[in-house]
């Protein structure tokens, strides 16, 4: 079994979240309706009310146990507000070890560096704890500000994929960049 992390950077704490803390996903969600909808699938109203929320807690959980995906949440120092999010999701064990990253921040705590700083952590326990190989993510090519991100984070563009994902209810064409476990340079 892997580790459920609680990861500490100088301004956040990140780990998977508790049952106790769905109002704050809730508000999370609901304060970035707007903000996340052009990068994120078509979401129902059911997804913005409190059921849904501990429900996505509950299936993090699970997910996480069985090293299916990691679902964490950035959290302020005192763990009070969320602040963003990411995933480490459809991870691939045996001779691939992988895993892909997706995320988001709250609107309020944009152009901060936090995203960076919290995915510095992640992508720390991503290639230690979880002894992955390759994390791979992918951005919509007008998203300069994810392009940018991935970019201080290492990761290389390793293709283009035409219609890879509904996004906003619209598939959307998708740069494809990958991050290799810094130790397991290709013979």
């Amino acid at each position: 079994m892997y580790p459920f992390p609680e990861l500490l950077t100088p301004r956040t704490r990140i780990g998977l979240a508790t049952l106790e803390e769905a109002q704050m996903l809730q508000r999370y969600r609901v304060d970035n309706r707007t903000h996340l909808a052009p990068w994120e699938p078509e979401r129902t109203p059911g997804y913005y009310t409190l059921e849904a929320c501990e429900h996505s807690i509950a299936d993090s959980r699970d997910a996480a146990l069985t090293d299916r995906a990691y679902p964490l949440l950035v959290f302020d120092p005192s763990r009070s507000r969320v602040l963003a999010s990411f995933t480490f999701s459809n991870v691939m064990r045996g001779v691939f070890q992988a895993a892909h990253l997706g995320y988001g921040i709250d609107h309020a705590h944009e152009n901060q560096g936090l995203m960076f700083e919290a995915l510095e952590a992640g992508m720390g326990f991503a290639f230690g704890s979880l002894e992955l190989h390759r994390v791979m993510a992918n951005y919509m090519p007008h998203n300069r500000r994810s392009e940018r991100l991935l970019g201080r984070l290492g990761f290389e563009r390793e293709g283009y994929a035409r219609s890879y994902l509904r996004i906003a209810g619209v598939w959307r064409d998708h740069v494809l960049t990958a991050r290799l476990h810094p130790d397991h340079a290709a013979a």
